[in-house]
């Protein structure tokens, strides 16, 4: 059995409270980083551990925590991006509901190494049971002097404020956040400047991931050594990976970095559900390309997802099987698109609908073959120009599964209608 870190006391009685956290371990980490080790050293640290980023980008948190300025007079900050709004991801959910102190540790502990004194959670509006679990664990973490004035009795002062979005899924791109953390609509800013110089009110701030965050504790906790022998090269540690579609057992299951996608589909995901077969599987949520069932002995960690053309993203893994109508799908994912795009850029504005509405009429049989080389070249217009990825986002799968399965689209074309059942 592969090592578990974060799901390895799921179980525990009462684990999402103060005392059941602190039943196995928790908060030992936060004393370790504040008695025994300076600022700077906890920053190496995570640099030598190799965090990537679980948020979806794979940026090396350590690095990423390293690009703060901290020899200027303003404030820092750290938001905390809970805002999973990605179709086929729902692991950070399962941290803030079952274990929301080792997100609060981990804040702490990152807090700490930046000298960053105020910290916002900003949890996603759908996600009310989340919202709830982590509030009531900062509320705990103040009454036990683990947040507030003086940290665990140390010279270290750290607020921590949970806020609630608004169901707009632009504000899980980190300037979006920071926009609507000051009120404003959430709209992504141009970088640069990038929120490590100018965020937050115009001061330095960290956004990481939910997920990220909980991994430092056990980081500090049992040492770099011990981190890097879990995983696959450049991508260690374990990872939530969030198993969703046309198969037995969806759910969420922690497996180290590099796991193939055999193994996350047949082993633990049970395999394709009633006999059907294998389609094609998205790979790190519905902004990812789809891989094809001869790359299912692929690694799934950041780098390889990247050579093969798509992305490790958030590890949301939804599976297709042989019913499904691979149209459809596609102009599922565009409409979705679409109607989260915030409008500022008329590529993704206009670009997205624009998919959205040709593929409708190609899946409904009353579009032509020229239709379709339309949609992907709408999509290859509209990657790259824009201020967010949110086009790009939806222009990849698009043209990935057009490219995968034209003879599909072809066939609602000639067919004059959609060949597959509603």
């Amino acid at each position: 059995m592969p090592e578990l870190i974060l799901t390895k006391h799921f179980g525990t009685p009462n684990l999402h409270t103060l005392p059941g956290y602190q039943s196995v371990g928790g908060y030992h980490a936060l004393k370790k980083a504040l008695e025994e080790m300076q600022p700077a050293q906890i920053i190496d640290e995570m640099k030598k551990a190799q965090l990537r980023g679980r948020g979806g980008a794979g940026f090396p948190a350590g690095m990423k925590w390293s690009f703060v300025p901290m020899n200027i007079p303003k404030p820092r900050y750290m938001c905390i991006n809970a805002d999973e709004g990605e179709p086929g991801t729902f692991k950070d959910k399962v941290i803030m509901e079952n274990t929301p102190h080792s997100l609060i540790e981990g804040i702490a502990i990152a807090c700490y190494a930046l000298q960053i004194h105020h910290a916002y959670i900003y949890i996603r509006g759908e996600f009310v049971k989340s919202y709830k679990s982590v509030q009531r664990a900062v509320d705990e973490a103040y009454a036990a002097g683990l947040l507030g004035e003086k940290v665990m009795g140390k010279d270290f002062k750290l607020d921590v404020t949970v806020n609630r979005g608004a169901g707009a899924y632009i504000c899980g791109e980190e300037t979006g956040l920071i926009e609507s953390l000051e009120g404003k609509q959430g709209k992504p800013r141009i970088k640069p400047p990038f929120p490590a110089v100018v965020g937050l009110f115009g001061c330095p701030t960290v956004v990481n991931n939910v997920e990220t965050l909980a991994f430092v504790p056990p980081i500090i906790e049992n040492g770099v050594d011990w981190w890097l022998k879990i995983g696959s090269e450049k991508n260690p540690g374990t990872r939530l990976f969030s198993i969703s579609g046309q198969i037995k057992k969806p759910g969420v299951y922690e497996l180290p970095m590099g796991t193939t996608m055999k193994e996350l589909i047949y082993e633990h995901g049970g395999g394709m559900r009633d006999g059907r077969t294998l389609k094609c599987v998205i790979p790190g949520g519905v902004s990812a390309a789809p891989l094809m069932p001869d790359q299912m002995d692929a690694k799934h960690d950041f780098d390889t997802m990247m050579k093969l053309g798509s992305m490790a993203g958030s590890a949301g893994l939804i599976v297709f099987d042989d019913s499904t109508c691979m149209v459809r799908a596609c102009a599922r994912i565009a409409r979705f698109f679409a109607h989260e795009s915030c409008g500022q850029c008329t590529p993704c504005r206009e670009g997205t609908d624009w998919t959205y509405k040709v593929l409708t009429r190609i899946e409904r049989g009353q579009a032509t073959s020229a239709d379709i080389d339309k949609v992907t070249s709408i999509c290859t217009n509209m990657a790259g120009i824009t201020i967010c990825v949110l086009s790009d986002g939806c222009a990849a799968p698009v043209k990935s599964i057009i490219k995968n399965f034209r003879a599909e689209f072809e066939r609602h074309v000639t067919e004059k209608r959609c060949p597959f059942p509603a």
